[in-house]
């Protein structure tokens, strides 16, 4: 945890040295990300193809690198991740003389890992305790409690709040399936329904989209895609047999501990309203890349740490490495990926009248399993706004967008969160929830293996059928 502090402060470091540089350019802070994710080659010109390359070697590494090459991958993997965003970095200051997007970059991590370690930390205080068989029923419930409270605490909240007790639950049944279903319903699917429930959808509707917009336009996909997913885990993990032979008593209960916790849990979902996007009063504290809103995050994960249970953490088997190396991959992914997302925002802006409701679902959605969702979904939001002659950047035209035009809104919402699911790096509880499990000896799929044998098998063709049903030959 110290070596990612002490990261974070000599990153910031560097990028506040030239502060002065950003300053006149209108820069609110994080909010920043929000206010200019989707201008590119307004005042620099657009990177070349080539520059998507360290992108590319950081996504093969991450796929290649636990199974190939473990150790070295083990040991090393933060200086890979570090060299190649240094790359992409070095060629937007040097060459393209555009500091500005790495300064987006930026604010957008800072965003990214605040939330992810605040909750993760936060949680990691609380203990649940099922005192019950392990079933599949029991399972598809917790599945299911998930996908719902994910839109109360967010996808991110949910999963660090249920996949320890989901594990220990299934400790003499634990298989690599389970932890992949959890990270297709809990982790991804279940927080389309709010703009708490996953980023996609809170910068949505920070441009606009009012808050109840997204539960009246997506229950009625969400509901039978998530019974669909977990429909395909019963089946599955009824095959089960592990554990049957192991005698145990059970008395039916529910233990719940660590209630100051829950209180943190509360700040990290207040704070992250508070934004000037969507309070006028909440002041900017341009020109740094961060607000107010990261400071509170940020010291969350340090309270909740000092003043969690210690009982709690040791039940809980908590420990930060899950969280660091989320970190190091991320800033890595956040640098490399700044090419790739520019190069998509011009085409889709070209070709945005050529776009109806389903091209704008899959190219959304295979791109957000790739790529950072929130961005690819603003690349895409914009696209559909200057199909109908519509401005992104004033919130009455995006809220127009919401009434007149609801099936490509929905179109874009959907596949944001849903192909989240389809890789490890689609969403960032994707790769926590797989280093808890690793961190507890449940061996985990690659990166390939994740993607062939239970992403594209499973996935795929339920949303392909949300495709046909919903967008196919429309708009």
């Amino acid at each position: 945890m110290k070596k990612i502090v002490f990261l974070l402060i000599v990153v910031l470091f560097i990028m506040s040295a030239s502060l002065n540089v950003f300053a006149s350019s209108g820069i609110s802070g994080a909010n920043a990300v929000i206010e200019q994710a989707v201008e590119t080659g307004a005042e620099h010109p657009l990177p070349p193809a080539y520059m998507v390359l360290p992108f590319i070697l950081l996504l093969l590494a991450i796929a290649t690198g636990p199974l190939f090459y473990h150790h070295f991958w083990e040991k090393h993997y933060p200086k890979i991740s570090a060299l190649l965003g240094t790359i992409t970095v070095l060629y937007y200051l040097i060459v393209l003389h555009d500091p500005r997007s790495l300064l987006h970059t930026f604010a957008e991590y800072l965003s990214f890992i605040a939330l992810l370690a605040s909750l993760f930390i936060a949680s990691g205080g609380i203990l649940i305790k099922f005192d019950k068989k392990a079933t599949p029923l029991l399972n598809v419930a917790i599945l299911l409690i998930g996908a719902v409270i994910a839109n109360v605490i967010g996808t991110t909240g949910a999963s660090m709040l249920l996949i320890r007790p989901f594990m220990k639950i299934n400790q003499h049944r634990i298989k690599p399936y389970q932890i992949i279903f959890f990270i297709f319903v809990v982790s991804n699917i279940g927080g389309a329904l709010t703009p708490i429930g996953d980023p996609p959808l809170f910068l949505g509707f920070l441009r606009g989209v009012e808050f109840f917009w997204f539960v009246q336009h997506i229950w009625y996909i969400w509901l039978p895609t998530v019974l669909a997913v977990v429909a395909v885990f019963y089946f599955v993990d009824s095959r089960n047999k592990d554990g049957e032979d192991v005698e145990n008593s059970y008395t039916g209960k529910i233990e719940f501990h660590g209630l100051k916790n829950v209180g943190f849990l509360l700040i990290i979902l207040i704070s992250v309203f508070i934004d000037p996007a969507v309070m006028n009063w909440v002041p900017s504290l341009a020109p740094l890349p961060f607000g107010i809103r990261e400071i509170i995050m940020f010291s969350v994960c340090y309270l909740s740490y000092k003043m969690a249970d210690k009982e709690n953490l040791v039940a809980n088997e908590f420990n930060f490495e899950p969280i660091k190396e989320v970190a190091y991959l991320f800033i890595g992914i956040f640098a490399t990926m700044i090419p790739a997302l520019q190069l998509i925002a011009h085409e889709a802006n070209l070709m945005g009248d050529q776009l109806n409701a389903g091209i704008f679902y899959w190219a959304t959605g295979s791109l957000s399993a790739f790529l950072d969702n929130a961005p690819t979904y603003l690349n895409f939001l914009s696209a559909q706004m200057g199909k109908f002659g519509l401005d992104i950047n004033v919130k009455d035209q995006v809220h127009q967008l919401s009434i007149d035009f609801p099936l490509y809104l929905q179109s874009i919402s959907v596949a944001a969160v849903f192909f989240g699911a389809m890789t490890y790096i689609g969403n960032g509880p994707n790769f926590m929830v797989k280093s808890i499990a690793e961190s507890s000896g449940i061996k985990m799929p690659s990166f390939f293996a994740y993607l062939f044998k239970y992403a594209i098998p499973i996935l795929l063709p339920i949303f392909t059928i949300v495709w046909l049903i919903w967008y196919y030959g429309k708009g």
